[in-house]
Parts: structure tokens; sequence; C-alpha cells
């Protein structure tokens, strides 16, 4: 069976109560539910992938989260393969998960995860990647669409006279979060654009956010722009590192405007030498904390609050979205390191 997901409006904040109810998936045994047994709540974590830095520490700080809470993890990593993401979704159910937090690498293939979650009862949170087309429980993340508003409005800021010939790098077709960072970018840009001042000379999807397909996109530029360009609106950090390497060795690095996102270490190490713009900072720190949270919060069948709702094709999802930040080499110290992010020594070096 499955929980009901009762949703309230919460005074004037618009807080979306989360009642993880008896009947649509059904109590919890006593012993995860506060009734007295000493089973531990065992989470099941299927990931896209663990290639990447930012990652990895995804994985980490929501598996030692998860662990203060008394909870065991058990996670999967796909390989950016939906197959075997199916596979491994399938795979945690029979293991008697009591919550699947589920980082999809396409949103709608894992729409199918879902559904085989629903038939276990058990409850499913999209990490930081909507799943689409389905009864999804619940979804994590940062409001996207401000991201994209954020990397498109630090370019234009930082165009002289807010005007220019860019390049787009888009993220991975298959993720859904890919589009709606554009969608935050065409908000800013789809005026200017109108208007003549800004131009775009060449534009992409990097297949799997891979920074060697961001490599040959920005190779294709080169090529195409003959006349040249002023800025990368790269979607996140992995694009913009690809995006850069073309850029060295055609002795542009650092000449261009180049955006990203997610604060990966190298990255802020790129902006310290004045080689990306900036990136926007989602506090992994605080995501992957409050994942861990929410999913013994509700495999214990306790309500969830969330602040806002995303449509999914479905339904309305119920949503927790956190804040993020726009940094640049100008507040790198009082952000990421001050944050405990990056240290002061991996970002600029030892003294």
């Amino acid at each position: 069976m499955k929980f009901r997901m009762a949703l309230v409006v919460v005074s004037l904040l618009l807080s979306i109560a989360i009642g993880l109810m008896l009947g649509r998936r059904g109590a919890l045994p006593a012993s995860r539910s506060g009734g007295g047994g000493d089973a531990p709540i065992v989470i099941g974590l299927s990931m896209d992938t663990e290639k990447e830095a930012r990652w990895q520490k995804d994985r980490d700080v929501f598996t030692a989260r998860a662990r203060e809470l008394g909870a065991q993890v058990k996670t999967q990593s796909a390989n950016s393969d939906d197959t075997r993401q199916i596979q491994d979704v399938k795979s945690l159910l029979a293991n008697h998960v009591d919550v699947l937090v589920i980082i999809p690498h396409d949103g709608d293939a894992m729409a199918e995860g879902v559904r085989e979650a629903a038939k276990a009862g058990v409850p499913v949170i999209a990490y930081d990647r909507l799943i689409r087309n389905c009864d999804l429980d619940l979804y994590l993340s940062f409001d996207n669409v401000k991201v994209g508003e954020m990397q498109a409005r630090y370019l234009v800021e930082h165009l002289p006279g807010g005007k220019g010939r860019i390049v787009r790098i888009y993220g991975a077709p298959t993720d859904n979060n890919a589009k709606i960072f554009k969608q935050g970018q065409d908000q800013v840009l789809a005026p200017l654009i109108a208007r003549g001042d800004i131009e775009v000379v060449h534009e992409d999807w990097a297949t799997d956010w891979d920074s060697a397909n961001a490599k040959k996109i920005m190779n294709a530029a080169l090529t195409r722009a003959s006349s040249g360009f002023d800025a990368v609106l790269a979607s996140n950090d992995g694009t913009a590192g690809g995006a850069i390497q073309a850029l060295k060795e055609a002795g542009l690095a650092g000449k261009v405007i180049v955006t990203g996102q997610d604060a990966d270490l190298v990255a802020c190490q790129r902006i310290a030498a004045g080689q990306q713009a900036m990136t926007v900072y989602k506090p992994i720190q605080n995501l992957a904390t409050r994942a861990a949270e929410l999913a013994v919060t509700m495999a214990r069948g306790k309500p969830v609050i969330a602040n806002g709702a995303v449509a999914n094709g479905q339904k309305d999802v119920p949503a927790v979205l956190l804040d993020i930040v726009s940094v640049d080499k100008d507040n790198l110290r009082q952000t990421i390191v001050a944050g405990g992010f990056h240290s002061e020594a991996e970002v600029f070096g030892a003294p």
C-alpha cells in the first residue's frame, strides 16, 4: 500500500504540509514508526553517477547525516545508464528499504522506478532532479529557475553596456534541471536577444553534462564564430571546465566571461585564477543533510513541511527548495571558504 500525501497551506508562508497518512501507502512496521522495535530505518539511495566530485560530496554528507539519525543507507550508482538505474531501484526495493532517494539520470525514464516503488509501498524523494510523469512523493532541490536567472544576469551585468556575442552550453538533454536552468536563463536573455543587444553565436546541449562534450561544443563555437564572442553561458562547472579547456588551447582563457554552477573545487580554483567568472553556490551540505532528515521523517510516517510545489507532468509535486548564492572572485572567501565548503588552501593554494 501507499502513504497518502495531504497538502495543507500553512498561514501566510503558504508552506505545504505533506502528511504521510495511512491509506495510500499504509502503516510502517512498529519498529520503524516509533513503536518500540529495534530494527533501523533503511534508506535506498539510487544515484545517476558518482564520477563527479559534487555527487561524491552529496553521497557522503547524506550518508553521514542518516547514520547520525540512526538510519542505514544502501547506495547504488548507475554510471549514467537508465536501464541499470531501474535495476538498481528494483534491487533496493528487493532489499526492503523504507524510503527511496533517487538522483535520476533521466527524469522521464525513472518514472518506471517510482511506479515500482509505489507497488512496494515505498515513498520516493527525487533529489535535485525532478522525476516526471509519475506520482512522486517529494522533490528536494534548489530554485533552479533562479539558478539560470542568476547565471544569465551575471553575464549580462558584466558585458560592456550589457551587450555582446555569447555561446550557450546547456546541460544534459535527459536532465529536467538542464531545461529549467535554460528557462531561467531565457527569462533574462530573451528580451535582450529580441532587441539585438545579445547575439547567440552558437548553442548546444552537452550529453550527460560531460566536460568532453562541452569542449566539443566550445571548439565548434570557436570555428563557427570567426569574429569572436564575449562570453560563454555554461550551465554548470563541468561544462564550464570543458569550455575553458578549449579556450586555453585557443589562447582565450581568462579573456572571455564563463559562467558555471555547483562551486566544484576546480571551478573555485579557476575563479581564483581568473579563468572562470562565476559559479552558483548551491550549499550541498544543506541539501544532502535535509534530504537525509526528510527521508527518515517519511520512513517514520511523520509529516514533512514543504515550501513549494513543482509540476512534473502528472501532478504538482510537493517540493522543498533551498537558497542559492552567486559567487565570483569578489566573494569567494566570504561564501565558499567561510562556509567550509572548500578551504582557503584548497581554493587559493598554500600561503
